[in-house]
């Protein structure tokens, strides 16, 4: 087994976190656990298979392995290793995830949300199981693991994206978000149109004014702050992309005269 399909939109179930020390009493170990998948990150060099299929362990990799999988471990040593035992559910799409990679990186922030878990798992299971969901997502995230059956996101899409979301409230324009993302103001535009079905206006435009909106309706701010806040401070020209783009002025969205 090379790969595993999680679904991780909903919270996960831990059963336990702590940290295994192995290679002492046995330099082999095979086993399985039938209904809880489990995650460890590792410190030490080994050789592991995991359904017949032969990894390499070594210190800084990630293994994320399914319930009901046969593992065998082959130690050369003492060997220690942050685990967590855990269900997942089935809602949202499946992701890919490879069954042990390198954490490069991310082994820091990786480290320190599974310490954080381990160390609030006696008094605050609530809290552990944050720390292990964010690390959950972290391991996905390592490789170019993708939803099953979607296209994967082309990185320079992908980094347009994660800067349109990052500066809503700032002047942006194509040709910036093009330079960031290492292609052409052509090419991104292709590219967006092709990955999302929209231009990388329509779409800044699009999220500028489902912030506002949310805004208007979930908040007491000032009109003008909100303006601000989605990078469209003039005040008639927000006017005007609320009546185009959510069907009234700011003002009637926030009475619930447009509340869809």
């Amino acid at each position: 087994m090379d790969t595993a399909l999680a679904h991780l939109d909903e919270p996960p179930g831990v059963a336990a976190v702590g940290i295994g020390v192995h290679g002492n009493a046995s330099r082999t170990d095979v086993f399985s656990l039938p209904s809880l998948w489990q995650l460890h990150l590792y410190g030490y060099e080994a050789d592991l298979t995991v359904d017949g299929t032969a990894h390499a362990i070594r210190p800084g990799r990630v293994s994320l392995v399914p319930p009901g999988t046969t593992v065998r471990y082959r130690y050369r040593g003492r060997s220690e290793h942050l685990y967590v035992h855990l269900r997942l559910g089935s809602a949202g799409s499946p992701l890919s995830i490879p069954v042990i990679q390198d954490a490069g990186a991310e082994l820091v922030p990786l480290t320190a949300q599974l310490r954080s878990a381990l160390a609030a798992w006696p008094h605050s299971p609530a809290r552990a199981t944050a720390e292990v969901w964010a690390a959950l997502w972290r391991v996905a995230q390592l490789a170019p693991s993708r939803a099953v059956g979607t296209a994967e996101t082309h990185p320079a899409v992908a980094a347009a994206l994660a800067m349109i979301e990052a500066r809503l409230a700032e002047p942006l324009s194509v040709a910036e978000i093009a330079k960031a993302a290492g292609v052409s103001h052509n090419h991104l535009t292709r590219l967006f149109r092709a990955a999302t079905g929209h231009t990388v206006v329509g779409y800044l435009r699009a999220r500028r004014m489902a912030r506002a909106r949310h805004f208007l309706q979930a908040t007491t701010l000032s009109i003008p702050a909100i303006a601000a806040s989605v990078g469209i401070p003039d005040l008639q020209a927000f006017n005007k992309a609320c009546r185009r783009d959510l069907g009234a002025s700011p003002r009637g969205i926030r009475n619930g005269l447009n509340s869809q």
